[in-house]
């Protein structure tokens, strides 16, 4: 098995164990060929943040039990859609990001320069 790199070519460190987070739940943020969403980005949740993403279609903040989904809560990590974060950087609005615990293939949709201004772990 590879051992999963962040963009920084290190060894891709832990998002968040509560709430468990990651595509495939495993606290990481791992991307596969079954995520095409390229849930790939450790984000630190904020109010502005989540506030945004719901008015985008992506309300992180609502709990869906159904999905066994308690909701991010502001001040919480949680790996991001690639796609969600690229437009988000293009509206002026990223979030911030742990930079050791967000996978390299975000780099396929953003730069890694824009990955760096949004670190808060650098």
């Amino acid at each position: 098995m590879n051992e999963e790199l962040n963009v920084l070519g290190t060894p891709l460190e832990p998002c968040s164990l509560k709430p468990i987070t990651g595509f495939y739940r495993t606290g990481t943020c791992v991307v596969g060929n079954d995520n095409p969403g390229i849930h790939a980005v450790c984000i630190y949740a904020t109010e502005e943040f989540l506030a945004y993403s719901k008015k985008t279609g992506n309300d992180l903040s609502t709990p869906m039990p159904q999905y066994d989904f308690v909701g991010v809560k502001p001040g919480e990590s949680w790996c991001l859609s690639g796609a969600r974060f690229a437009q988000s950087i293009k509206d002026g609005t990223p979030p911030k990001i742990f930079i050791h615990s967000t996978h390299e293939a975000i780099l396929r949709l953003v730069s890694l320069d824009d990955v760096k201004k949004c670190a808060i772990d650098l």
